[in-house]
């Protein structure tokens, strides 16, 4: 069965090292990962990282993707221009297809209501969330990361749990071999490295 791409928004001063985990192993599991920046263009990460996208995220349809990736950035608590970038993950969501947001991302979801009625985490619920006037905060919950549906939210410090999720939501592996990988790439546990070669090769 051939699978739809994962699409990875970004924007300027999104946050490297919250996605790499999600995107390389939804790749080595045979998704196609296309970034998407608004207008089209070309844009610069925290750590001063030049990428160039697939394509414009105006020009994103939430029928032709199986995920839509939103990291952190400072850019999302400075003002309204990833305004534009929620709606998408609005649009993916109406239309039921998942969508993953970490980090700034998640108050992003916030101005848009999307976290309203939906179980969800982020960096802290007050004074973070709390200050983006959404109302939501009873459906906060403090884990490391949260599935509600179609949606994935993380803190700024787990980029392993939200990949964790993701890799699940999309059925990337089956549950033993993201139990294992979650291990290894958060616990170090060596015993889940044979885990989850096996499991990947079968």
């Amino acid at each position: 069965m051939t699978r739809k791409p994962v699409h990875l928004a970004l924007y300027d001063t999104w946050a490297d090292w919250e996605t790499g985990h999600a995107t390389a192993h939804l790749a080595l599991a045979g998704f196609e990962v296309r970034t998407a920046t608004p207008g089209g263009r070309p844009v610069t990460s925290t750590g001063g990282l030049h990428a160039g996208p697939d394509l414009a995220l105006e020009k994103l349809r939430p029928e032709d993707s199986s995920l839509l990736i939103l990291p952190g950035a400072t850019a999302w608590d400075e003002g309204d221009d990833l305004a534009p970038v929620a709606r998408t993950a609005r649009a993916f969501l109406d239309a039921g297809v998942p969508v993953a947001a970490i980090c700034g991302a998640t108050a992003g979801l916030a101005r848009e209501g999307l976290l309203d009625d939906r179980a969800h985490t982020s960096a802290a619920a007050a004074p973070y969330l709390a200050a983006t006037g959404y109302a939501g905060a009873g459906r906060y919950v403090e884990a490391d990361a949260v599935t509600d549906g179609p949606l994935v939210t993380a803190g700024p410090t787990e980029p392993v749990a939200f990949a964790r999720e993701v890799l699940r939501l999309l059925g990337a592996y089956d549950d033993k071999a993201v139990d294992a990988w979650y291990r290894l790439f958060h616990h170090s546990d060596p015993a889940a490295y044979a885990e989850w070669t096996e499991a990947v090769s079968r």
